[in-house]
């Protein structure tokens, strides 16, 4: 479950990340350099939950 901070309005990229988490993906720079965006900016609150897939 991913709770979308007050400013966020794209909740879609906490999504993003949960998958990312999830299933033990990286990322590239320029992914790195999108989320760097929203997480010092309108997503800074934030949270994001995940289970890892097995």
């Amino acid at each position: 479950m991913n709770a979308a901070g007050p400013g966020c309005a794209v909740p879609v990229r906490g999504e993003w990340v949960a998958t990312k988490l999830r299933r033990q993906l990286t990322a590239d720079a320029p992914e790195l350099e999108a989320l760097k965006v929203f997480t010092e900016g309108p997503c800074q609150d934030s949270v994001v939950s995940y289970t890892p897939a097995p």
